[in-house]
């Protein structure tokens, strides 16, 4: 088994496929939208260019994001075997065209031209019993990293306090201060409590709910579900133009937090919601949406 061709082929597929829950998700939002409308009018644009993205293998946005991958694999595998791999498939990928070169040196400005640099890809590695590696991908764009942000409660300016109803206020502030910056309608992952790091990446690994998907917890999906029609009464819409559809889905989960302290980290994922899943069992791959 080629494995840094199959890594190559995980990659296409993530910037070119959108995943059939987002796709379906995208289209019920057309729906509800009137005839004659901006809102209506871009979303028929993005499933145009969904469907052509697919249809040629192109990526269906000029921001391909950053690799930011979690795996996780069972005692006696070697991460960094792993690491080298997927380095030189994201060095391919992007020679192929499926990714654009997205990783700059801060201090220098300097693009390193294939994707790989220090700390690029991003990698989040844990171990498990399982006797598969399970590796899950998401390419994150810039322009909704950027609208991405934390509160610490209690926030005074929005009288949030400890509480569900502080988590949110907070939300809905994020939501409103992004406007269409982040390409709506997108997805928001949340994540309460833990330290400033933790609770922004419990808020990513929401990402790879799909959509509908609730919270086990009965008090956490319906607080998913009000905040979904919260977040669609603000009538950003899509690309910011007004309309019924500011997101597309809400994923909310917890973690403990230490006693003087309360992170809620807000993470917003653009329409274009690349996600993809590579199991590697027996010497076999197995791509999941």
């Amino acid at each position: 088994m080629d494995l840094k061709e199959a890594f190559v082929e995980l990659l296409r597929r993530a910037s070119t496929d959108l995943p059939p829950d987002v796709e379906n998700a995208l289209k019920e939002a057309y729906e509800k939208e009137e005839e004659g409308t901006p809102a209506k009018a871009v979303l028929r644009t993005i499933l145009k260019n969904v469907e052509i993205a697919r249809k040629n293998s192109t990526p269906m946005c000029q921001d391909t994001g950053s690799l930011i991958f979690y795996i996780d694999m069972p005692e006696g595998e070697k991460e960094s075997y792993y690491f080298d791999i997927i380095k030189q498939a994201a060095e391919e990928a992007t020679h192929k065209q499926y990714l654009r070169p997205n990783a700059v040196n801060p201090i220098t400005g300097k693009n390193s031209g294939n994707n790989v640099g220090k700390n690029a890809p991003y990698f989040h590695i844990s171990r498990w019993e399982k006797d598969e590696v399970r590796v899950r991908l998401l390419l994150k764009g810039g322009g909704s990293e950027n609208v991405g942000t934390q509160y610490k409660l209690p926030h005074a300016p929005l009288k949030a306090g400890r509480d569900l109803e502080g988590v949110r206020r907070v939300i809905v502030d994020a939501i409103f201060k992004a406007q269409g910056l982040g390409c709506a309608p997108g997805v928001v992952g949340v994540g309460i409590g833990g330290d400033r790091a933790t609770s922004y990446m419990l808020s990513k690994e929401q990402f790879f709910r799909k959509i509908g998907e609730r919270h086990p917890e009965k008090q956490l999906a319906e607080f998913e579900l009000k905040l979904k029609e919260d977040l669609n009464k603000l009538n950003i819409g899509p690309m910011g133009f007004g309309g019924k559809t500011t997101v597309l889905d809400v994923f909310v989960d917890w973690q403990h937090r230490h006693p003087a302290t309360f992170f809620v980290a807000i993470s917003y994922n653009c329409w274009a919601f690349r996600r993809k899943t590579m199991v590697i069992k027996n010497g076999e791959v197995t791509y999941y949406d």
